[in-house]
């Protein structure tokens, strides 16, 4: 009897946690994406990339879905040791609510939602043998946020009761360290491997409501957030496979 008294206390209290709804910008912790950079066994040094690709997420609760396509245009040169890029990009999608009570005051389907922004990445690199080492960089990106979803956090966020993180604005940095090499007799195909770790400056609101409980080293671990990213290049098309939070999936085209 007491197994099934436990077995329903533990229930319910999954049931009550899965019912916590908390609302975060549509980009939290997406606005970083690989920015592609020529190698020192390139032939040219400076170039300038656009792809196109796919990102889905969960929200900060993990019980809401995010969907989204994503523009990226950028340019990159390489120096003796170090690499530069800096680029724009677009991000249109859809914020799909996972709750299933539609009798809340809170209940929507789903939001549009938009961001614009800019990115900027440098790293140092040795050369050896077939690959370059990048073997610390520095990668930031700053974003805003329109569209439908905004103002309803906004909204939330005057009303009271709700945990919400309302910001439009976000800016992330990070350290990131990659290795990159061609194939055996063709510098054209190329293959990188690179890792990421950083966190979105500012101040949270949900560090005040949802997670005011944490402790200061909870806090902070909690707010950085790690990146792998895959990269291929075959002549001047490429393509990125990147995991996180989410995934993020991109093919582009190198001028």
């Amino acid at each position: 009897m007491n197994n099934k008294y436990l077995l329903l206390l533990c229930g319910v209290a999954t049931l009550f946690a899965s019912c916590t709804r908390v609302y975060s910008p549509a980009l939290y912790h997406q606005d970083i994406a690989y920015q592609p950079k020529p190698t020192s066994f390139d032939k040219e040094k400076i170039a300038t990339y656009v792809s196109a690709g796919m990102n889905t997420y969960t929200n900060s609760s993990l019980n809401d879905a995010v969907v989204s396509g994503q523009l990226n245009l950028s340019q990159g040169m390489v120096f003796d040791n170090l690499n530069f890029s800096y680029g724009a990009f677009a991000s249109f999608g859809d914020y799909q609510n996972g709750s299933s009570d539609i009798k809340s005051a809170a209940y929507f389907k789903d939001k549009f939602f938009g961001a614009v922004g800019g990115r900027a990445s440098i790293n140092a690199y040795v050369h050896n043998d077939r690959a370059d080492f990048r073997f610390i960089g520095v990668e930031a990106a700053f974003s805003h946020e329109f569209g439908d979803y905004a103002p309803y956090r906004q909204m939330l966020q005057n009303l009271g009761g709700f945990y919400v993180d309302p910001r439009v604005d976000l800016f992330s940095i990070g350290l990131t360290t990659e290795v990159i090499f061609h194939n055996r007799d063709n510098t054209d195909f190329q293959h990188g491997i690179r890792g990421f770790l950083g966190t979105t400056l500012g101040h949270n609101n949900l560090n005040d409501t949802y997670y005011k409980d944490e402790t200061t080293t909870t806090e902070m671990f909690r707010s950085l957030y790690p990146k792998a990213s895959y990269f291929i290049k075959y002549k001047d098309y490429f393509g990125t496979i990147e995991a996180g939070s989410g995934v993020f999936l991109r093919v582009g085209y190198k001028f």
